[in-house]
This record gives C-alpha cells, structure tokens and sequence, in this order.
C-alpha cells in the first residue's frame, strides 16, 4: 500500500470550483489527461458550492478520476466521502481526529497535515497513509495559511520518517516542485499551477 501512495502523490492536484476560472470538469480533464496521479476535491472558502451543487460536482469529478484510474481524495468533509464513494479523506491538524476518521473509513486512504514538530509528535502518524508538509512556500489560495516552511520542513520529516509517505503542499509551482522532490518528499500537490496555467499539459509536465 505504501508503495502505491508514494506513486500515487507525486503529482497531487487539488482544486474545487472557487479555484476555477472556467468549467472544473473540463480542468480536471485536462489534467487527468496530462498525468496528474491523485485528485483532491477541496470546494471550500468564498464562492464554493454547498449542498446538493457540492455533492453533483463531485460526482462529476470522482467519474472522471474513476475513468482516469485516480485516487479521488476529499478534503475534510466527512459527510462526502460515502455519498462520493470516495477513495480517502485528507484532513488538517483542527479538523477530525485521525483515529475516529480510522475507525469510520478503515479501509479509505487518510492524509493529515503537519506544519511543525510539535504537531508530529501530537499525531498518531501509524493511522495514516501519508502527510502533507508545509507550506512549503508562500500562498494565496488559502486566506488562514500559516507563514511558510521552506524545503527544510521536508528534509526534517524524511530524515525521522524513512517510509513515511510525504507530499509537499503550499506555494507549490512549475518554477519550485522539483526542489521539494530533491529534498525527499514522495511527490507535491498544488492548485493555481494548474488552474491559472494557460497550457495544463505543460504545467502537468513540468510539476
């Protein structure tokens, strides 16, 4: 399982309707098409959709990673992962505990973010199947993200977690990605790399 995740995070997108400029399905087409390796439904903050508009777009977005044989993951929202039929859940240090997300979903994929020591060691890291460190870098796409950890972050965790599954997250770009790859993470996940890139194909490449 271990070995799959790995391959699985190495080009992670994540995205939901108030990161698009146009038609999310058409996005995601896009990007499944180009060689992203997991998918992240992340339809929160200002503009999202709620409701039943939530639940049909990711619908819409799990068939296309099902047709795409894609990890469709989503992000927080317990209440989605049965009705989407969804592959895992990624959660952040505030939200659900990891334990009772294992004991809900033990066969899901379960990713939790880790920012700092203190939080690894305040984590039960043997319940999940990965984590995602940062931010890495700078970003605007989250209005509460805390102040950057650089490359560094990535090293720590490598050199305390040999097998531990790690994808880099925050300000992650076509300019950066491979240097959070040099610095031991498994793969790296970003969101306006691909939903502001003029060519998606490209930018997949390049990530």
């Amino acid at each position: 399982m271990s070995h799959y995740i790995k391959q699985s995070l190495r080009k992670y997108f994540i995205m939901g309707s108030q990161n698009c400029s146009h038609d999310p399905t058409e996005i995601l087409e896009s990007a499944a098409e180009a060689g992203i390796t997991a998918f992240q439904f992340r339809e929160k903050g200002p503009k999202s959709l709620t409701g039943n508009a939530k639940l049909e777009l990711g619908k819409q977005l799990r068939d296309i990673c099902r047709k795409h044989h894609i990890p469709f993951i989503v992000n927080d929202d317990i209440d989605l992962v049965t009705p989407l039929d969804a592959d895992g859940i990624h959660v952040g240090q505030e939200d659900q505990s990891v334990e009772e997300l294992r004991k809900m979903f033990p066969t899901k994929i379960i990713g939790l973010s880790v920012s700092n020591s203190y939080e690894v060691e305040n984590s039960p890291l043997q319940v999940v199947d990965y984590v995602g460190a940062g931010p890495i870098f700078a970003t605007n796409t989250k209005s509460d993200a805390k102040a950057p950890v650089g490359v560094e972050w990535i090293t720590t965790l490598r050199k305390q977690f040999p097998d531990q599954p790690i994808v880099g997250i925050g300000g992650i770009n076509t300019e950066n990605a491979l240097s959070v790859i040099e610095a031991g993470a498994d793969g790296v996940s970003f969101i306006t790399a691909i939903t502001t890139a003029n060519d998606i194909n490209l930018a997949v490449q390049r990530l």
